[in-house]
């Protein structure tokens, strides 16, 4: 029995699903002459060339509702077409969580799952139907964005990405004749001053931050204000100050932090009590190990002084 990898490609209409598509299935080095499926969720301006898909012995079906979409419809297509591999063009409108209950024929895998993002109304989709836009992020293993102008803040769409999606690789491809700028490796913080100091709406940017740039703060002091959180299963002797963060919409929000060494003294001023909310303000070291909390290699700060205090004027933080 053949494997047969499955790919589904996300995104809005006319954000360049099919022309992903079709190009990748035109690139030599990744079609080898076996056979194709294409599964189309929507139909944009730009169609397949039945002509030109023979060609490159690709079969092409369309279904108009989600509920198309199921065991049962593949199981078809296997015994059908036989290929040798599946794409999926995905409505950018429904919810990849209908896919969860979809099961694979027996061989086929979950090869990658991508999102194609216009860069051109990017900023327009996240401001109105940011939900929606999230959605498309959240669970892909890469995000593309085409159609990019040479004004395009990469760090910033990072920063973005990386909120929802930790894991996602992003991709950047421009409009011709544009040349894009490098990422900017610039830091919001002052790190001349010892300790660095942290707004107070800017944890959520200095998490992404201390998470992806080690070299800036290992070894260094910061001081910042955090909602204490314990629990039960908190080795004794840590606590974690962090702040509610959105990465897109209300159903997103979660609590984010990294685990804060204390001294015994320090214990009364971290013991967490579900019925209060304590805010403190934390002078730390900060280092890098790795942590069952995070399962990874993570920031691990020491606390140097903790001292309680007023919560800020906006409780939740963004990652951008």
């Amino acid at each position: 029995m053949k494997d047969v990898p499955f790919f589904i490609v996300k995104g809005f209409l006319e954000s360049g699903k099919t022309s992903l598509i079709r190009e990748t299935l035109m690139d030599p080095e990744f079609n080898d002459g076996g056979s194709n499926l294409v599964i189309v969720c929507e139909e944009g301006e730009e169609e397949y060339d039945p002509v030109q898909f023979k060609k490159l012995n690709t079969d092409v079906i369309t279904l108009e509702a989600p509920e198309e979409l199921s065991a049962d419809l593949l199981e078809r297509c296997k015994k059908q077409y036989n290929p040798d591999r599946v794409f999926v063009e995905f409505n950018g409108t429904w919810t990849v969580q209908m896919l969860t209950g979809v099961r694979l024929p027996k061989g086929w895998f979950m090869a990658q799952m991508l999102s194609v993002i216009d860069y051109t109304t990017f900023e327009n989709y996240w401001n109105n139907m940011r939900a929606v836009m999230g959605e498309i992020i959240k669970f892909s293993d890469t995000v593309i964005f085409n159609r990019c102008t040479a004004d395009i803040d990469k760090s910033k769409l990072r920063r973005t990405v990386k909120g929802l999606n930790r894991k996602a690789q992003i991709m950047y491809e421009a409009l011709p004749g544009v040349e894009l700028p490098d990422e900017k490796d610039e830091c919001v913080f002052d790190l001349t001053k010892d300790p660095i100091e942290i707004p107070d709406d800017d944890f959520g940017v200095w998490y992404m931050d201390a998470m992806d740039n080690k070299n800036r703060y290992d070894g260094r002091r910061i001081r910042f204000k955090g909602l204490v959180y314990k629990d039960r299963k908190s080795v004794k002797g840590t606590f974690v100050p962090g702040r509610m963060a959105m990465a897109c919409c209300a159903n997103d929000m979660a609590f984010v932090g990294f685990v804060c060494k204390v001294k015994p003294e320090m214990e009364p001023l971290v013991q967490f009590n579900p019925r209060e909310r304590r805010w403190v303000e934390v002078v730390a070291k900060v280092g890098y190990g790795y942590r069952d909390e995070y399962g990874a290699e993570g920031p691990i700060l020491t606390a140097e002084s903790i001292v309680k205090a007023e919560k800020p004027e906006n409780e939740v933080v963004y990652f951008s």
